[in-house]
């Protein structure tokens, strides 16, 4: 089983792509078109390679929650990804400051950004290939 993707609605796709383009330049705009939600106007997006994406829609209204609070509602989502450095690297030259670092742990390395939209993304990359080791929170 795996994640195929993630449906994000947002306040602006530019803004939304612009951060995501950042992290996934390999990624690209798959397919793209407009509509109605529920009689709202809306246009979409979905933005990944072959294999996973995210659906981005236009329509959003309002804020997303509080990360510091107890709403209901998405805490985060995360990508492992090969090379956390370079990613880093990009985000930041994009205008996006690290949100949080993650544990120190020998076995990975994460960081948390936030996106245009207020949510919450972490990024890992694992220095094992044994589950136990990758797992472990010591």
């Amino acid at each position: 089983m795996r994640l195929e993707h993630v449906n994000l609605v947002v306040s602006n796709l530019e803004k939304a792509l612009h951060f995501y383009q950042a992290a996934f330049p390999h990624w690209r705009i798959r397919s793209k078109g407009s509509g109605q939600w529920f009689a709202k106007p809306r246009n979409w997006v979905h933005f990944g390679d072959d294999y996973n994406y995210i659906a981005f829609s236009d329509h959003g209204e309002g804020n997303n929650r509080t990360l510091e609070g107890h709403q209901v509602g998405l805490a985060h989502f995360a990508f492992e990804v090969k090379n956390i450095s370079a990613l880093i690297h990009r985000l930041v030259d994009a205008g996006y400051p690290i949100d949080k670092s993650g544990s120190n742990n020998p076995h990975r390395k994460n960081v948390y950004f936030i996106d245009p939209d207020g949510f919450e993304v972490e990024f890992v990359e694992y220095l094992s290939d044994l589950p136990f080791e990758r797992n472990n929170d010591d």
